[in-house]
């Protein structure tokens, strides 16, 4: 561990009189990983190991065929790198316990290619490159649901202060929100605590379904966000005697829950916006932003969707309120994959509607900024700006996980970019995943196949 690093990390333990520390890193799923230790015996410097195999793992915890695609099969030793910006408390712990995220080097220091928090770093080191600095800020749904200790069961919402389950849509209702105070109020002092910079909070379209905002900043400071805030919610909800659920279509009947990223573009020497010109009206590279969306967000949704569940959610149905099916773009218009809220200069930026609240935070925002920097690199020129119900131009993207694979391994822009070795590892995890589900005998196929054909 660097001196500075050491310090940093020694002076907040003492501050916060930290005992315990767990070592983190997120795996491809989103999932923390990593090991637990005394303070004590983590100030000595010496950096926690992992084997490189957790970032083979399914999401089942399986491993794919053909392993030796994502690791080295005699499955290498990772040293474990803190970042002291990520240094926080866990507000759930007995003991007065810190969780800090790793980053993840082999014993030579080279960095693991196939960490999606690398990924991230790859994809902002090239718009450093070009004086850009993107600025983010994600939009997380998510339900709130009984406890479910048999996965043979649908889901259920909960059920509030008034005793009684949400039957009805209730979209933006306070009433609906304050049914669950006493869980928001402890989910917004864990916020603090951890130093989440939230914003709003909304109740969604879905029977206990809410939205977090956060507020705009650094991609990598804000995929750590995300990170802590999803392992902090299902934290207080089980406290609660609840699951909070980040599916993204937990329910059949009802909406699927998304992660809308707001992104924008900032010059590294001035901090103007670069979307948007005096007049406040778009720019050239705002435009190619768009266009890189329209063009590659289709052969990359397997990072955006990356479930057999996520494909649920972007099907033309009904109950998918909201929810878009294609990458049309337009001003202040819901129904489109890339809404542009109407704002001033500083504000001017692009709404990415289609990522969903499974997908792991590091690889949405990273494969999002990656679209919108092809579109630059290219000069590509998007569509017209659609300001009717964007239903109506039909559904343009992968319709399943496999399709969605099969997109992304013919994407050569897309793999130079995020890296060969890293969508060769994602697409033979995703593709193990898949024949996993395949396995599986549905209710559904029980009960219309099973005397009928």
């Amino acid at each position: 561990m660097q001196e500075e690093t050491a310090a940093r990390i020694r002076a907040w333990f003492n501050e916060h009189d930290i005992t315990e520390v767990e070592c983190l890193v997120p795996d491809i799923t989103g999932e923390a990983k990593g090991k637990i230790m005394p303070a004590a015996r983590y100030l000595r410097g010496e950096r926690p190991r992992l084997p490189e195999s957790i970032f083979a793992q399914t999401v089942t915890g399986a491993y794919p065929e053909d392993e030796e695609k994502v690791i080295d099969l005699t499955e290498l030793d990772m040293q474990m790198t803190p970042d002291p910006d990520t240094c926080s408390l866990v507000p759930w712990a007995r003991e007065p316990t810190a969780q800090i995220i790793h980053d993840c080097h082999y014993l030579d220091d080279s960095p693991v290619l196939v960490s999606p928090r690398h990924v991230l770093k790859r994809v902002l080191e090239l718009y450093d490159e070009r004086g850009l600095r993107p600025v983010i800020a994600p939009e997380m749904e998510f339900y709130l649901v009984q406890r479910n200790t048999d996965a043979d069961y649908p889901l259920q919402p909960p059920a509030g202060r008034s005793g009684r389950q949400e039957v009805s849509r209730r979209a933006y209702s306070i009433d609906a929100v304050n049914e669950f105070d006493p869980l928001l109020e402890d989910m917004y002092d864990a916020c603090e605590a951890q130093g989440l910079d939230i914003d709003t909070l909304i109740h969604e379209e879905g029977s206990g379904q809410m939205e977090i905002n956060f507020n705009h900043g650094d991609p990598l400071q804000l995929a750590d966000h995300v990170f802590y805030f999803k392992r902090l919610l299902r934290e207080v909800a089980l406290a609660h005697g609840m699951y909070a659920t980040f599916m993204a279509k937990p329910m059949a009947e009802e909406p699927g829950s998304s992660m809308h990223i707001h992104q924008s573009l900032l010059d590294s020497d001035t901090g103007d916006n670069v979307f948007a010109d005096e007049n406040n009206e778009p720019t050239a590279r705002f435009y190619q932003f768009v266009a890189g969306l329209q063009q590659y967000i289709p052969r990359s949704l397997a990072l955006l969707a990356p479930n057999v569940n996520s494909y649920r959610r972007l099907l033309p149905d009904p109950s998918n309120t909201s929810a878009p099916f294609n990458v049309e773009w337009g001003y202040d218009n819901r129904t489109v994959g890339l809404r542009v809220p109407r704002s001033g200069r500083s504000g001017m930026r692009v709404e990415n509607r289609i990522a969903g609240a499974d997908a792991n935070p590091y690889l949405a925002i990273a494969v999002t900024l990656a679209c919108g920097y092809l579109g630059m690199q290219e000069g590509l020129e998007p569509r017209a700006p659609v300001s009717v119900s964007a239903y109506d131009q039909g559904h343009c993207l992968p319709s399943d996980l496999g399709r969605a694979l099969d997109e992304l391994a013919a994407s050569a822009a897309l793999k130079e970019l995020l890296g060969e070795h890293f969508i060769e590892a994602y697409i033979a995890i995703k593709r193990t995943e898949e024949l996993a589900y395949f396995r599986v005998v549905s209710s559904w196929e029980r009960e219309y196949l099973l005397l009928r054909v």
